[in-house]
């Protein structure tokens, strides 16, 4: 792990690279991000936000490719007018890298993220009709394809944590049917997704829109794809309605899909059908179980955070099989036609 004296080293040597000045206050860690690092950096030309990304998460296959169609979206979203802070252009180049770490370096943002256990009525539907904007930007029917579908071996992971003695490895025994049965439900639901095609972001969870005097600004692009907007709304509304807390709120789902439906309607209503899809936290559970065996990064803090979400998404993932019915009662009353607001 990096000692912070080697980290603000590195900053101040960015920041002259890119013509931003000396820095003129301490350099602050910014809370947050559960994969990369942020600092809040001060020059004479105003105030900046600096992601460095996870050194492990840029040794992956394709990743480069993923950040460039993400930087490709961010533009087109930009020229659309949406509400969002994206990264800082240099010529021409958004991601920036120096000593063989990279960085994206943001305008600094006011604002502050909402409380995830008080999330307002109003706050989801606005937040549902910027998803919507965004999936209205380039949506079209495309022909049917077999879908990526989730294939996680929750045996092999089990043993492995036997193995290693790990903290996980009685959670992973305990919830080993409940895993495999939500991985079926995933799937099963994205065999039957409708075949249409949208720009979207489908990170845009709570954490990840900055609020400032009443506005959503969306941070944290990096997700920013082609996408199925079924999918999406689906998986981001449960979550604005406070699944992640485990404390669901019918009225804030009714109120994301008031504001989505508004801004952005392909017709669809059957969510019901594909609850499923609610499913996904099997995939960010994957891949938290590896970091809590020291598969991605070996770190101590790494195997602690990773041993903690996946405490947390296993918890959220039982408490999705209990209310599934209760979500889907709102889902069978979608209104036919979109909602006048």
């Amino acid at each position: 792990m990096e000692s912070f004296e080697l980290i603000k080293d590195k900053l101040n040597k960015l920041f002259k690279e890119c013509g931003l000045g000396d820095i003129t206050h301490d350099i602050t860690p910014v809370s947050g991000g559960l994969m990369h690092k942020m600092y809040r950096v001060e020059t004479a030309e105003g105030a900046y936000a600096v992601k460095c990304l996870n050194p492990e998460i840029m040794k992956r296959p394709g990743v480069m490719d993923n950040y460039a169609k993400a930087e490709h979206f961010e533009r087109i979203l930009e020229e659309n007018g949406l509400p969002i802070v994206p990264a800082i252009s240099f010529n021409g180049k958004k991601m920036l890298e120096s000593d063989g770490q990279y960085y994206y370096i943001f305008k600094w943002q006011e604002g502050s993220i909402t409380d995830f256990n008080d999330i307002k009525k109003e706050q989801c539907l606005q937040a549902g009709e910027l998803l919507g904007r965004i999936h209205g930007i380039d949506s079209i029917s495309v022909e049917a394809e077999e879908p990526e579908l989730s294939n996680i071996d929750f045996k092999a992971y089990l043993k492995s944590a036997q193995d290693k003695e790990s903290h996980i490895a009685g959670l992973l025994s305990d919830n080993y049917e409940l895993l495999n049965t939500a991985q079926n439900k995933l799937n099963a639901a994205r065999k039957n997704l409708p075949s249409i095609r949208v720009i979207s972001n489908d990170d845009m969870d709570p954490k990840n829109i900055m609020w400032h005097e009443g506005r959503p600004h969306v941070i944290d692009l990096e997700c920013l794809d082609y996408g199925n907007p079924v999918s999406s709304a689906l998986s981001l509304a449960l979550q604005w309605a406070g699944t992640v807390t485990e404390n669901f709120n019918k009225e804030n789902l009714e109120a994301f899909f008031t504001g989505y439906l508004k801004a952005y309607d392909n017709g669809f209503r059957a969510y019901d059908k594909l609850i499923g899809i609610s499913y996904t936290w099997v995939e960010w559970l994957e891949y938290n179980i590896r970091r809590a065996l020291g598969m991605e990064g070996s770190a101590p803090e790494d195997i602690n955070l990773g041993e903690e979400e996946v405490r947390n998404t296993i918890g959220r993932i039982k408490y999705l099989s209990e209310i599934e019915q209760e979500i889907c009662s709102v889902f069978k009353n979608l209104p036919a036609t979109a909602p006048k607001v």
